[in-house]
Parts: C-alpha cells; sequence; structure tokens
C-alpha cells in the first residue's frame, strides 16, 4: 500500500453507539501485539470504560472527507515512573492500514491532550516488535525514550518502547 498518502481525520468522542467498532478492532490480527482478543465480557467492561472516562477522551477516528469510521484513538491518565501522564493507543481497522491513518489521528490525539492540560507528556507504548505502532509513534513527533517493560494486558509482561510527546508547560 502507498505510505505517502496524506489523510485529514477528525475525531468523534466515543458514544453508547460505538460499540460496533470495539468488535472489529478486536481481531485476532488487531490483537497479536495486545495479548489477544478479548472476551464479550471484557469487551463490554471496556466499552463502559470508554464512555465513562473521566480523565482523558476516546475517539472514533473518521475520515474527513467522506466520514467513514476507520479506527479508534484516545488518551487517560497512567501512573508512570514517579508521576501520572498521559498515555494514548491507537487501532486502525485492515482495510484502512498503511495509509498513514494512524499517523495523522496520533498526532490529532497530541492536541487533544495538550488541550485537556493537566500533565505535560503524553506517551506511547508499543511493543518493541510492532514495527507498524512504533513508526506510527516516529511519524507523529512522538520521541523514542528506549524499552521498558510494560503490563498489558493485567498480569501480562511485554517488551515495550516508550515514546513521549512533551505537550508543553503544564
Amino acid at each position: 500500500m502507498d505510505t505517502t498518502d496524506s489523510w485529514r481525520v477528525r475525531l468523534e468522542a466515543w458514544t453508547e453507539d460505538d460499540f460496533w467498532l470495539l468488535r472489529r478492532t478486536n481481531a485476532l490480527e488487531m490483537t497479536e501485539h495486545l495479548g489477544g482478543p478479548e472476551t464479550e465480557e471484557q469487551l463490554l467492561a471496556r466499552h463502559r470504560r470508554y464512555v465513562d472516562l473521566e480523565r482523558g477522551r476516546m475517539y472514533r477516528v473518521v475520515l474527513a472527507d467522506c466520514g467513514d469510521t476507520v479506527g479508534s484513538i484516545g488518551f487517560w491518565e497512567r501512573a508512570w515512573r514517579d508521576g501520572v501522564v498521559w498515555e494514548t493507543g491507537w487501532g486502525v481497522l485492515p482495510e484502512f492500514q498503511g495509509r498513514g491513518i494512524a499517523a495523522e489521528a496520533a498526532r490529532a490525539v497530541t492536541q487533544a491532550a495538550r488541550a485537556a492540560g493537566e500533565h505535560r507528556y503524553l506517551h506511547a507504548f508499543p511493543s518493541v516488535d510492532h514495527p507498524a505502532s512504533n513508526s506510527v509513534c516516529r511519524r507523529a513527533g512522538f520521541e523514542l525514550l528506549g524499552a521498558v517493560k510494560f503490563e498489558y494486558p493485567k498480569g501480562c509482561w511485554i517488551d515495550s518502547n516508550d515514546w513521549r510527546v512533551d505537550l508543553g508547560g503544564i
């Protein structure tokens, strides 16, 4: 696929109606670096967290020109090192991958986290063996801090890269 396309995306706040997107992103090819697909009960709990998120926000990623939903992204609080930071994570549906959409969405969520204030840094923790997600971080302007042991899902430790964006003078 051509990875030089420039896509305009907009982020739309996650709603009760977006559970279908969680189901789509729960496929094996989308979760292999995240511990595999979740059960229906786990998906329902995740959806509830997304809808009820008070510190941060989850979004649907939508192509601005046509309105197609192509994935999800968000930011939320995480205790990290000696403080609290924003963390981000994303998923782009398979038929839209490889086009630069995730990097564009990551730049947009960086702006949303900056506007939310509260924390100086936004971090992403992709697996070290997930080249696509690491490329998204690089293309979206994150700085690689190095490899870390990261717990995700709970009880499962993986080797991740710690990528960070400085959101400015908070």
